[in-house]
């Protein structure tokens, strides 16, 4: 069967044919056959340079060998246990040793469960119940994160299902405003718990902190007793050995992660400061549990991962995403277009849009008609990035020269086609 035919099918059993609606584009999504390295072919034999790299969590590229092999190592050795293993420890040590918030670590399964632990923890430690987002933020599927935009008051929930007596203690504010945050805490200040934030915002595009607006987020935080945490489900192990908190130099009480932490297993965890983590249960009165906690298998591929992003490997993989960036800023000045590359490190996106983003608001106004057929373009040219305008792209260690010049040549390709 192609892609069309597994669609049809695959919509009788799933709903919208898929697992996550990201995977959902028009006039369907291809079926994935294999992957390997920088690169994955779909059902047809098709041939694509990866650019979305499971959202995010193949720093190494698909099917790494040293990951491969260790993990290939544990299932051998059982695949889940219920009780500990010394594996959980070493991968605990190697987050502390990277990561300038870690002080103590919980492992979990997603993102998701991970945000969600950190906002309850934050809670149980102040006591306190209001939580700060930023509009257009994502954290994760849980309720009391997924809210409409709206600055300076409670938000209604963003989906079906979710009660507004859920998400009444939830305040939403503009990225990189420091006023809107000020007023905001002088209104509310006793009774916010934590604020949380994507250090860089991955889930709107690629949106950059302005220069020393995450500084300012740690300092009015101390002063008013609000716990800060750093949402590093993306940019953990991505923009540095130690995240974001290294690469802009400011330090989180909690920090979440995900992604990269797996090795392409599904994987989370949350840590921060040993006062903090230490009221998690068992040692606290904050409850989290999970069967999955530390899976063996994730945790081998962790470790595996983790064991490979050295400083060299950063300083390479950065390299590859100047030049990229570069390459396409040279592109879109040569073809008189007026929107806006952006990106960093080993992470890239192209905004539709003649603002400068900042934040929601501006994202918001991008052509997502012309990007969806940009995207599409990318695709006849043998390039597969996210669906959406509001997704990042990424880099991994596997993409080489000549898949970085393909990229380059489908982007000028696609970009003509998309101002026809």
């Amino acid at each position: 069967m192609n892609s069309k035919e597994l669609f049809e099918e695959s919509k009788k059993y799933l709903p919208g044919g898929v697992d996550s609606p990201v995977r959902s584009f028009e006039p369907y999504p291809f079926f994935v056959e294999k992957a390997e390295g920088s690169h994955l072919w779909d059902v047809e034999g098709n041939d694509y340079i990866d650019h979305c790299l499971g959202y995010g969590p193949l720093i190494l590229g698909h099917g790494n060998s040293l990951v491969r092999e260790n993990v290939f190592k544990q299932i051998e050795n059982g695949t889940t246990y219920g009780a500990p293993t010394e594996n959980e420890i070493k991968l605990a040590k190697m987050v502390i040793d990277r990561v300038p918030a870690a002080e103590m670590v919980r492992f979990v399964n997603s993102g998701t469960e991970a945000t969600m632990s950190a906002i309850r923890l934050a809670r149980g430690f102040t006591g306190k119940n209001k939580i700060v987002k930023f509009e257009g933020s994502y954290h994760g599927a849980h309720d009391y994160v997924l809210v409409k935009s709206g600055s300076g008051a409670a938000t209604l929930p963003d989906s079906l299902g979710i009660p507004e007596d859920t998400t009444k203690n939830t305040l939403s504010c503009p990225f990189n405003d420091e006023e809107a945050i000020t007023k905001l805490i002088a209104d509310e200040k006793d009774e916010i718990a934590a604020i949380i934030v994507e250090p860089v915002m991955g889930n709107i595009g690629c949106v950059e902190p302005n220069e020393g607006y995450l500084k300012f987020l740690r300092e009015i935080t101390e002063e008013n007793n609000i716990i800060l945490i750093f949402d590093e489900v993306i940019t953990g192990f991505r923009l540095s050995r130690g995240g974001a908190q290294t690469y802009y130099s400011v330090t989180p009480d909690l920090v979440t992660m995900g992604k990269i932490i797996g090795g392409g297993f599904p994987m989370g965890a949350f840590a921060g400061k040993k006062e903090i983590m230490s009221m998690i249960a068992p040692q606290g009165n904050v409850y989290q549990a999970g069967t999955f906690n530390g899976n063996p298998v994730s945790v081998s591929a962790g470790i595996s991962t983790l064991n490979q992003l050295d400083q060299e490997f950063y300083r390479d993989l950065n390299k590859k995403g100047n030049y990229l960036r570069d390459e396409i800023s040279k592109i879109v000045e040569k073809l008189d277009l007026n929107i806006q590359p952006v990106g960093l490190a080993s992470m890239f996106q192209i905004y539709f849009n003649p603002e400068k983003v900042t934040n929601y608001e501006i994202a918001k106004k991008s052509d997502t008609d012309r990007f969806s057929t940009y995207f599409h373009e990318l695709m006849k040219n043998g390039v597969f990035i996210p669906p959406s305008q509001f997704e990042c792209n990424f880099l991994s260690s596997s993409h080489n020269d000549e898949d970085l010049e393909k990229l380059i040549i489908a982007i000028e390709d696609s970009l003509k086609i998309a101002w026809k």
